[in-house]
């Protein structure tokens, strides 16, 4: 087995917490949400959009070549940071770096779009496959980087983005490749897509004009589903061996699946995440472990569930745990990464995060290792364990 230590390099986002990493952190220390209403599914509906800062940059990468003008938000985020990414990391444009940026729903806005229109007049436009296919993503990236190394893009619902970080690593330890470019990329925030989840009876319910928290993501006690829709992207440079300018280094990998019951379903005590978890952690003593970024999409099933997990897997000394969508929502396909940089940036500044509506937990150690979770539907599971460089 090839123990070679990965590093991560940089690190860039563009999501509701903003796109630098000054404006992340600064959310991240405040006890807000950040969600706001927007008018979906014929109804006012609780989301976490990007600021008006960020969304001015997504504009400008759509202006800076006219063939971005046809594409979904869902390639426009993703390549926004990912030129920041690979300028953070230092990688010149002679680089050879791989690509794996996957997305669970791909370009949604522009096919609903597409699609609408060929209802309407029985007409396809001539881009519409082109720049709906899952694929493009990467394809776009490759394209606005210049790169010429291989092209990946996949989804495995929620869990897309670790596993486009599983599947970099991969290629790093077969010794293919000595950079890859990985993450995650979603901009769900359309009518049917809302409609969906309102179908499958998670999406919050809860009125967050007369109620202070609309997503109770990590309330392990919650009478109600409350998951909420967030949109953005999560990249990272990951290179092989220890490099001078590493951020942190992926020491542990686990991934499961489990048997379906049904589409959705996961177990009473999510075997899949113990399986991942005990694989990502089979080389660390777990007292090591400082904290824990949850999946925790906000409904009852799901947060229990891999609360259960956690203790099977710990027992009595669980470490500190904490997640995000309480604050950003789920961004699906992004939400792993996401959930990455809340890791590093608690790594970097040696301070961790608590969720404002739960019991406090004290931090009495430096935090040096953390362990990061997601799962899809179906119970795609992925652990990623970092530690600091």
């Amino acid at each position: 087995m090839n123990t070679q230590k990965i590093s991560i390099t940089a690190f860039s986002s563009i999501s509701p917490l903003g796109n630098n990493p000054d404006a992340v952190w600064k959310k991240y220390l405040e006890n807000q949400h950040c969600f706001i209403i927007q008018f979906l599914d014929q109804k006012g509906t609780s989301v976490a959009a990007l600021d008006a800062e960020s969304k001015q940059i997504i504009y400008t990468v759509r202006e800076s070549d006219p063939k971005y003008r046809f594409l979904d938000n869902s390639v426009l985020f993703a390549l926004a940071a990912s030129r920041k990414a690979i300028e953070k990391a230092g990688w010149d444009k002679d680089a050879v770096f791989g690509i794996n940026i996957g997305s669970s729903r791909g370009a949604t806005d522009l096919f609903e779009k597409h699609y609408k229109e060929y209802i309407d007049t029985g007409k396809a436009q001539t881009l519409a496959s082109p720049t709906t296919t899952l694929g493009n993503i990467s394809s776009w990236i490759a394209h606005d980087l210049q790169s010429t190394g291989p092209e990946i893009s996949h989804s495995i619902t929620c869990s897309t983005a670790l596993h486009a970080l599983l599947n970099g690593v991969a290629w790093l330890k077969s010794g293919m490749s000595d950079k890859f470019l990985v993450g995650g990329s979603e901009a769900p925030l359309t009518d049917f897509t809302i409609a969906q989840m309102r179908a499958l009876k998670i999406y919050s319910r809860i009125n967050q004009n007369e109620e202070s928290w609309p997503n109770l993501a990590f309330d392990f006690e919650k009478t109600q589903n409350t998951m909420i829709l967030g949109e953005g992207a999560g990249i990272c440079c990951l290179e092989a061996g220890e490099k001078e300018n590493a951020i942190a280094y992926i020491t542990g990998l686990g991934y499961a699946t489990e048997i379906l019951e049904h589409n959705i379903s996961i177990s009473a005590e999510a075997d899949c995440f113990q399986k991942s978890m005990k694989m990502a952690l089979k080389e660390t003593d777990l007292k090591e472990v400082d904290v824990i970024v949850m999946h925790a999409p906000g409904t009852i099933k799901g947060d229990l569930t891999e609360l259960r997990a956690i203790e099977k897997v710990f027992g009595e000394k669980i470490p500190l745990l904490t997640t995000n969508k309480w604050k950003i929502g789920h961004t699906f396909g992004a939400s792993g990464m996401l959930s990455l940089e809340l890791a590093l940036m608690m790594i970097q500044h040696d301070t961790f995060i608590n969720v404002p509506f739960a019991k406090v937990q004290n931090q009495t150690k430096s935090i040096q290792k953390v362990l990061i979770n997601a799962v899809g539907f179906g119970g795609n599971a992925v652990s990623i364990l970092i530690e600091k460089a």
